[in-house]
């Protein structure tokens, strides 16, 4: 397939260097491109690749260049993918090539995107099919390069969850996996995509496969989702259709009933998969994360008590609704991964009374709408980061009276005075979480870094006198 083919990988990172590295094992030639040298870049310049430094003229980067494989977070108006298109030049991403180099006997894939939730769900589905008894990984955004893990056969993977973003479903134009999930649709990366339609139709790409007989997921209960999968299941693709939804399923779909979580894709009788109890991290949004898991299990066969095993022994990932400690009667909660207004929401009607860490990078996302829902579950809030102060005024609006601390400090000390600042604000009985709804890269190098900061500052409280 690509013997002989002049291929252009731009980003040479882990998934940029697995890309080189198996494209080279098939015979193309291979040349790597990044903004910065780095210890990779010199990994694989003494490995015998053609690398270049820096952002070259596009049209000559590209002279002789059969295919283009970029990484995910190359928008579609940048230079070089504009350029290639205008070149007629086949642009894709490392779940592509991929999808592309699958063996016969190779693993099916089971995908997750959707804005927000997609890693829980994805490692919540691998927990499941481990239960199975399957040879499976959390792949995609989160793992080994996909490029890696296509081996099929004694000792190689049996099924995969891949956790897919917009960007990567984006660049991947024939990637159809076997079952597909979408969790819901907020306004997100819309300056990357172009627009909100756009991002949306990226994200239905991972139902691919329903228009030949695979298997279609989507959320009941997120109108948007709803739409589409409607529109989808009204055109009468061969595949499977599959709603998930928090409230009793219909016929063909998953759900709630009471305390269970029930099937009803099979005969239309309810059948347990597992109760409330089972799933954690606590909060609907997880219910939600463990119900499309459970679909995407179903649609290859796992029964009914593997899902409940798997869902039962799951290790929620760190940084998503994690409780970090309970200190005179205040529960401390790390949901740092809510880097937008969606997902800290998720968490915020998770818990009663609640005293609230937010701020960072809003990335022009409104937040207004969420403050007015969440107010009144508000017993304080403690703000910090670059975008801080809309949120204090978005407060101001629909929490007149509430106590607000600012943190106007970035240093390493910032988060110690953030949670010295709840901690006065704090009743016993309270819950302080640290759900900024915005990004960390103006304070930290990474959302999984400012939780680290919050735990670390949580432990280091002093213990209430008895």
């Amino acid at each position: 397939m690509y013997e002989g083919r002049s291929v252009l990988v731009a980003g040479a990172r882990v998934a940029g260097a697995a890309c080189a590295t198996a494209l080279a094992g098939l015979g193309a030639k291979v040349t790597l491109v990044d903004r910065a040298a780095s210890a990779e870049t010199e990994r694989l310049a003494e490995a015998g690749f053609t690398v270049v430094i820096g952002e070259p003229d596009p049209g000559q980067l590209l002279s002789g260049i059969d295919d283009l494989v970029v990484s995910p977070g190359f928008p579609p108006h940048h230079p070089l993918a504009r350029a290639a298109a205008a070149a007629g030049i086949d642009v894709y991403s490392e779940p592509e090539l991929a999808w592309r180099l699958r063996k016969p006997d190779g693993p099916r894939w089971l995908a997750v995107t959707g804005t927000n939730g997609k890693t829980t769900t994805v490692t919540m589905l691998a927990s499941i099919l481990g239960a199975a008894g399957l040879r499976t990984a959390a792949l995609g955004n989160i793992g080994v390069p996909l490029v890696d893990a296509q081996a099929g056969g004694p000792g190689g993977y049996e099924v995969l969850a891949v956790e897919l973003s917009s960007f990567q479903l984006h660049w991947s134009s024939t990637l159809a996996p076997h079952g597909g999930a979408l969790l819901n649709l907020a306004d997100d990366h819309l300056d990357w995509h172009g627009g909100f339609d756009h991002y949306a139709a990226a994200k239905t790409t991972v139902w691919r496969s329903a228009a030949t007989g695979g298997t279609a997921v989507g959320n009941l209960d997120d109108p948007r989702v709803r739409a589409l999968l409607e529109g989808l299941h009204a055109t009468g693709v061969p595949g499977r259709v599959i709603g998930f939804t928090l409230d009793v399923p219909p016929r063909g779909c998953v759900g709630v009933v009471e305390d269970v979580l029930v099937d009803r894709t099979g005969d239309g009788d309810a059948h347990e998969l597992a109760t409330l109890a089972d799933i954690r991290p606590v909060g609907a949004h997880n219910v939600a994360n463990a119900l499309a898991a459970a679909a995407l299990a179903l649609s290859v066969g796992v029964p009914h008590e593997a899902i409940q095993r798997g869902l039962a022994g799951y290790v929620p990932e760190p940084h998503r609704n994690a409780k970090v400690a309970t200190v005179g009667g205040v529960t401390w909660v790390d949901d740092s991964k809510a880097t937008n207004p969606h997902a800290a929401q998720a968490s915020l009607t998770s818990y009663e009374r609640i005293v609230w860490v937010a701020g960072g990078q809003l990335k022009g996302v409104d937040i207004d709408e969420l403050t007015a829902r969440i107010a009144p579950r508000l017993a304080g809030a403690v703000l910090l980061g670059v975008d801080r102060a809309e949120i204090a005024a978005a407060l101001a609006r629909h929490a007149p009276h509430l106590p607000v601390v600012d943190v106007a400090r970035t240093d390493d000390g910032a988060m110690a005075e953030v949670v010295h600042a709840a901690a006065r604000l704090a009743q016993p009985g309270d819950t302080v979480l640290l759900a900024p709804a915005a990004a960390s890269l103006d304070m930290y190098p990474s959302y999984a870094r400012r939780g680290d900061a919050f735990a670390e500052a949580v432990h280091a409280l002093p213990t209430p006198a008895s």
